[in-house]
């Protein structure tokens, strides 16, 4: 388990179209006692508009592996922490558990690791009148997932990301 100090892994699942459900989670995975653990740890105070709080399945429900989360944009919203807090963490503790299930996280390192999640959720959530709520658990459901299981396998390799260096372009970059 001493490879498993420092760890990271993201992933990207997009909106349907009128939607703005993108789920981006950036995930940080390690050992309790080491830099992910004192990072975790660090994270306990508050950040004016980056509200940090432990991922949670449900009242009394701490998730395991220990999950902190925070938001990548400010927040500046009442309507924008209440969907954060609770469709997108319930999204992100599923994941969680369930990558704890399907053994991408060894079960007997569940009270040894803990994870530092940076969530998107669009500030156009908030508001929306046609918010698919079902999609916005899914998106961030899949992306926490595949997050996870690309940090736990150290994806993508450094070979794959030379190979695809001259082939692959960021996608909001039209140059």
């Amino acid at each position: 388990m001493n490879d498993l100090v420092f760890r990271t892994g993201e992933a990207t699942v997009f909106a349907s179209e009128g939607q703005y459900t993108d789920a981006m989670p950036e995930v940080v995975i390690g050992l309790a006692n080491g830099p992910v653990g004192t990072a975790f740890a660090t994270m306990m105070g508050q950040s004016a508009g980056h509200t940090r709080f432990f991922v949670v399945r449900d009242c009394n429900q701490m998730v395991k592996p220990a999950a902190m989360m925070t938001s990548k944009v400010t927040i500046d919203s009442a309507e924008y922490i209440t969907i954060f807090g609770s469709i997108v963490q319930s999204a992100t503790a599923d994941a969680i558990l369930d990558c704890v299930i399907d053994g991408t996280i060894p079960k007997s390192a569940a009270n040894d690791l803990v994870m530092i999640i940076t969530i998107w959720l669009d500030p156009r959530v908030p508001g929306h009148d046609k918010l698919d709520k079902k999609e916005l658990f899914k998106n961030n459901y899949e992306a926490t997932k595949l997050a996870i299981k690309r940090a736990m396998k150290n994806e993508p390799s450094i070979d794959e990301l030379i190979s695809n260096r001259n082939k692959i372009s960021h996608c909001m970059v039209k140059l």
